[in-house]
């Protein structure tokens, strides 16, 4: 009776060791888009579908947009609210400079689909230049995210004023440990000083250095510059794929003068 009351026991030991091993977590991955829309300029009532066909080809979680105008003065709406609705199933936040309420307001945007947590906004260091940044704190199956969008200072040697926003930027968000992406426009390709927190060990660009030709539009007059970035935490995430969008254009139309920046990350 021992006996077989042992072998029992031994027989039963590798499926003890089975169920003590942790089941394996499904990859949780983040589908994330950056786009500097040039607001109303060039032929907006040509650009808006080709703008809207490009943005939901992406099937983003979370997009980010850049020179977002409202001007009543010109019967435009504000964009992102616009780009929201025509989406469909995006909540939208904007932050400008220009006081709410006011008939013209420019400024910066974050659609997303995911819950979210918290909104905040904050106007950058120097406030001369007129810049800001806006973080949705969103859960991607459950787990916090911090996504930020921003728009740098344009001066090709403005390095130390885009550090100093960045530094800005930095110092606002809070220090929880939530994984952080960053979006926007930052006027500067990848070597440049004023990006320097952002090219160093903490952050990875979505797009290596030299994995594509330009950003900007050639077509709208622009030289090759990759100055349209997402920055991940390395910490947090593992690039699984990128790609820009909006780079060919319908019957001779861009969506915009830059082009977007669409990557899927995945946290770890």
């Amino acid at each position: 009776m021992a006996r077989r009351s042992l072998l029992g026991a031994v027989a039963l030991t590798p499926l003890a060791a089975c169920a003590a091993v942790p089941p394996i977590r499904p990859a949780v991955e983040l589908k994330l888009v950056t786009f500097n829309i040039w607001h109303d300029q060039g032929d907006w009532a040509a650009r808006r579908p080709l703008l809207v066909a490009a943005l939901k080809a992406q099937d983003a979680d979370v997009i980010a947009l850049q020179e977002v105008l409202q001007d009543s003065a010109v019967g435009l709406e504000n964009q992102a609210a616009m780009l929201a609705r025509e989406l469909g199933g995006y909540r939208v936040a904007f932050v400008s400079t220009d006081p709410e309420g006011a008939p013209r307001r420019y400024g910066n945007a974050l659609l997303t689909r995911l819950p979210v947590l918290t909104e905040a906004s904050t106007r950058l260091q120097p406030l001369d230049d007129y810049r800001t940044a806006l973080r949705l704190r969103v859960t991607v199956q459950g787990r916090p995210v911090d996504v930020v969008v921003t728009h740098l200072a344009w001066q090709d040697d403005a390095g130390s004023v885009r550090a100093r926003q960045i530094a800005s930027l930095l110092d606002w968000l809070p220090n929880d440990g939530a994984p952080l992406v960053i979006l926007g426009d930052f006027n500067a390709a990848q070597d440049d000083s004023g990006l320097s927190v952002l090219t160093g060990p903490r952050f990875f660009s979505v797009l290596p250095r030299g994995s594509v030709a330009t950003t900007l539009n050639p077509a709208k007059g622009h030289p090759n510059r990759v100055i349209d970035h997402i920055f991940a935490e390395r910490s947090a995430f593992a690039p699984v794929a990128a790609h820009l969008f909006g780079d060919t254009p319908t019957n001779g139309e861009y969506p915009s003068d830059h082009f977007g920046v669409a990557a899927t990350l995945r946290l770890i």
